[in-house]
């Protein structure tokens, strides 16, 4: 029996969506090589504005019984 991951961190890029799902790709991180992954996911599961090529990271660690989902943060065009 294999015991199931306690903590990763999958990074993806939305590379399509509709009105209800969004199509993610995503690699591991570090990558292997076992390539990338496709999965749909709700765009509601999302917390950010879905727009094609933008990343979300999929974060687990051992104490966290879900993962969370976060966004890429834009950055600041004028900050030093």
């Amino acid at each position: 029996m294999m015991a199931p991951l306690t903590n990763f961190v999958l990074v993806g890029t939305i590379i399509s969506s509709d009105p209800f799902l969004a199509t993610v790709e995503f690699n591991l991180n570090p990558a292997t090589n076992g390539g990338p992954s496709i999965a749909v996911l709700p765009i509601e599961a999302i917390p950010c504005k879905i727009e094609i090529g933008k990343k979300i990271y999929v974060v687990k660690n051992e104490q966290q019984k879900v993962p969370v989902i976060t966004c890429e943060k834009k950055e600041k065009e004028n900050e030093s």
